[in-house]
């Protein structure tokens, strides 16, 4: 704290033994000492007090820096969200779309029973033959061979 050698602390000495005199130095030394190391430590109080503001400062500082980080990933974020919902709508109009369409064609089902219903009547049309009709032609014609 202060810059004294060991000659200048010598000289204190030397100097308090012949003013105060050697009955009261003890009693003296000891009250000084006791006030410089209230002293001492009110300084190093003051001291811890300020770098803690000076921390305390740094740390407000980098607080504010990183809200602001912050707010500027939350709007990016933000506006990332806005351009998804504009691409779940466009996808959800183009499905829609798709549907409409869908539903303005027939489905294949019916296609394939309308085909196989028209394939049914042209089966029913063709006449079955007759067995009874077949046996009375085979036998007059097997008469008639012989």
């Amino acid at each position: 704290m202060f810059d004294m050698g060991f000659t200048e602390l010598m000289l204190i000495g030397i100097v308090a033994l012949v003013v105060i005199g050697p009955e009261r130095l003890p009693g003296v030394a000891r009250t000084a000492g006791k006030y410089f190391g209230r002293l001492k430590r009110f300084m190093t109080t003051i001291k811890a007090d300020v770098e803690q503001e000076l921390r305390a400062d740094e740390l407000r500082a980098i607080l504010a820096d990183q809200q602001q980080e912050l707010n500027t990933l939350k709007d990016s974020i933000s506006g990332a969200g806005k351009e998804f919902e504009k691409d779940i709508s466009a996808v959800s109009e183009a499905a829609d779309s798709l549907a409409q369409d869908i539903d303005e064609t027939p489905p294949r089902d019916e296609a394939v029973a309308a085909a196989e219903s028209a394939d049914n009547s042209v089966v029913e049309s063709t006449p079955t033959p007759d067995p009874v009709a077949d046996e009375a032609t085979s036998k007059t014609a097997s008469k008639t061979k012989a």
